[in-house]
């Protein structure tokens, strides 16, 4: 029986995209033969999951599930807008969340080799889903909280997704900042948390603004100096306005019910995925050209 290599198993996957432990025992089944465990994983599976795999998967569903200390944010991407409303999806990226926090997976991978309640694994579910329905799906991201402080999540529909780490005996506080993050995102808790890429990314824009002034260089400096600290202000967390009160910031409207805020998750479905455009006005000229053609 020849030997079946980690590679193979690794190649035949990235045809098909069948779980790895069925491309296995397909090849297993087939001697090594590449070509016959492909075809033994058709049958086994059908021709969806791999002819799905290649496409762009920037749509998609954004979950949290929290169990007291324990919490959990995911993503999972599909194609069209229409499957993000399925519930067989709605209930895989719901499994993902919860799996994540019960079962604390290292990445992404390791998140498809998690086992649900009935012994398959997420992977398999996710396979048979794309089987079903004809759509490629794909584990993005997530990101696990395990804290002594409290949790609070808020959704925004299905497409963003807010998890928060505080302290406060006010439980509606952490609901409250939430939906704040979900409302203005900030990309940090405070200024000095701002990553220094996007600083400098804002210094560089308002400098070729402030240049076309033609006002001398220090005054260029001074407007550069300031759009980066009104920048700052507006996408750190402490500093914004909040949503419910803008006479406060938040960091006030903390300190006023005596609790603090230690981190923030948030994710927005498809964000930095090149989504496909399709140009519709030149796919009907093509089919009338070769409409024309075929005459």
């Amino acid at each position: 029986m020849a030997a079946i290599t980690a590679a193979m198993v690794g190649d035949l996957r990235a045809k098909t995209d069948a779980p790895m432990m069925e491309c296995k025992k397909a090849l297993t089944e087939a001697d090594g033969d590449m070509a016959k465990a492909e075809e033994i994983l058709r049958v086994k599976l059908g021709s969806k999951a791999s002819k799905a795999s290649s496409r762009i998967t920037a749509e998609g569903v954004i979950s949290t599930y929290i169990a007291g200390n324990v919490g959990a944010l995911v993503e999972v991407n599909c194609e069209t807008d229409f499957v993000t409303k399925n519930d067989e999806f709605i209930g895989l990226v719901e499994a993902a969340a919860k799996l994540v926090v019960e079962q604390n997976p290292a990445d992404v991978a390791a998140l498809g080799a998690c086992k649900l309640p009935d012994g398959k694994t997420l992977e398999e579910l996710r396979t048979e889903l794309i089987g079903r329905i004809g759509e490629n799906m794909s584990f993005r991201r997530f990101q696990r909280f395990e804290t002594s402080a409290k949790l609070a999540s808020y959704l925004h529909g299905t497409r963003i997704g807010v998890i928060v780490e505080f302290d406060g005996a006010d439980e509606q506080v952490g609901k409250d900042v939430a939906m704040h993050i979900a409302a203005m995102k900030p990309v940090a808790l405070s200024a000095e948390q701002v990553p220094a890429d996007l600083i400098e990314k804002e210094r560089s824009v308002a400098a070729l603004k402030a240049a076309e002034s033609g006002k001398p260089a220090d005054i260029v400096a001074k407007m550069v100096d300031g759009s980066v600290q009104k920048y700052l202000k507006e996408v750190s967390l402490f500093n914004q306005a909040f949503v419910k009160n803008d006479k406060q910031s938040v960091e006030q409207m903390l300190k006023a019910a005596n609790s603090t805020v230690k981190s923030f998750a948030m994710y927005v479905v498809g964000e930095g995925i090149e989504k496909k455009q399709d140009d519709f006005a030149a796919e009907v000229a093509a089919q009338v050209a070769a409409a024309k053609q075929a005459q």
